[in-house]
């Protein structure tokens, strides 16, 4: 699964941790989710859309293969 967030971040210079913190998860499952090491829950993926007003397609996309 392809993501978005570390652009997303940017456009609104928002830290891993502040994004963390704003969904209520650690700084290191941002991380790992930008990195492709973790697919988050729906609701958490639900969470990080909401915040930056976007759908969740728009965030999450799967790849070819999946």
């Amino acid at each position: 699964m392809k993501n978005r967030i570390r652009v997303e971040r940017a456009e609104l210079r928002m830290t891993q941790q502040q994004l963390a913190e704003a969904i209520g998860v650690s700084r290191q499952t941002i991380h790992a989710i930008e990195n492709g090491r973790f697919i988050p829950s729906t609701v958490l993926a639900l969470k990080i859309a909401r915040l930056f007003r976007k759908p969740v397609e728009t965030i999450f996309q799967l790849e070819e293969s999946e």
